[in-house]
């Protein structure tokens, strides 16, 4: 019974990050159709739409009072707002990229975002690495040099998404605040800011809206949705199922990404570009493969 239950947790944990993966993996179109508004715009009203939605989710919860004292600690502040303002560069470089015809390159962000992650475990948190990880390192980085000098300039923007992110996963990791209660907190420091560049926007006449139509109008107000639905699914599949298992899902979204940039937007891909992800590829492939040969060989020694 008890063996049928946690299978049963661990499949609906399955569906639930699949299902974050995947529409992480579709936002590109989400942000494309907001193209008319501006990138920065789209952030703010993704900010306060976000807020309004994990505020009444803790207040349904009532989870609200315990948050607010919590708050009270200076260093949960400090490193709340590392975070919120590590969030808003990563969301603010990630629109404008798709919106400006870069969903190819930002996807290589997420590619390698688990490699950066790494090693920064390594550095800040003093994680030993295996020779098969510092492999799959030194392969990638051979990989952004390759994209870097192949074709003229840096690939800025997959750097900042993959480093932003990286920094603000090793922050929320070492955080006291749980996810929803993070993210929240994360929002309501960039409300501020946030309102005072729609009001500014509304007052000078110059706000998007109401400006397009109410297509845009509902899409705008969903930001909120498409922000938190997914994390909230996230955050409940992540608990069912194995690290393996998320270590190989995460690079579902980047691949939809990259695909949806390439097929459907038709980016360019020259044969530069194919090398340089090819390399990054290589080295994602070699990580996890050495993960998965390292968690079998565990597994065949518990079993003797």
């Amino acid at each position: 019974m008890q063996q049928s239950l946690h299978t049963s947790n661990s499949r609906i944990g399955l569906v639930a990050t699949l299902t974050a993966y995947s529409m992480w993996g579709i936002l590109p179109l989400y942000w494309k159709a907001l193209q008319v508004i501006p990138s920065w715009e789209i952030i703010c009203h993704r900010m306060l739409w976000s807020l309004l939605l994990t505020f009444l989710l803790l207040l349904a919860g009532g989870r609200m009072k315990p948050l607010l004292s919590t708050l009270c600690n200076r260093r949960i502040l400090l490193t709340t707002l590392a975070t919120s303002l590590l969030l808003a560069i990563n969301w603010l470089v990630y629109i404008w990229a798709v919106n400006n015809g870069n969903i190819v390159e930002s996807s290589l962000g997420y590619f390698i975002n688990p490699l950066i992650a790494v090693l920064l475990g390594v550095v800040f948190l003093k994680e030993k690495l295996r020779v098969g990880q510092w492999c799959a390192l030194a392969v990638a980085f051979c990989g952004v040099l390759y994209l870097t000098f192949s074709y003229g300039r840096f690939p800025w923007i997959g750097l900042t998404l993959a480093i932003t992110f990286a920094l603000y996963s090793l922050l929320r990791k070492t955080a006291a605040l749980a996810s929803l209660e993070g993210l929240f907190s994360e929002f309501a420091l960039l409300a501020l800011p946030a309102a005072t560049c729609l009001a500014w926007q509304a007052v000078h006449g110059q706000s998007g809206f109401l400006a397009h139509g109410y297509g845009t109008t509902l899409l705008l107000i969903g930001t909120g949705v498409i922000t938190s639905v997914p994390l909230l699914l996230f955050v409940y599949g992540a608990k069912r199922i194995s690290m393996t298992a998320i270590g190989l899902l995460q690079y579902l979204a980047p691949t939809i990404q990259f695909l949806i940039g390439w097929l459907v937007y038709k980016e360019p891909f020259p044969p530069a570009k194919l090398t340089g992800f090819a390399l990054i590829w290589s080295a994602l492939i070699l990580f996890t493969l050495e993960g998965l040969a390292r968690n079998i060989r565990k597994k065949h020694q518990s079993m003797h």
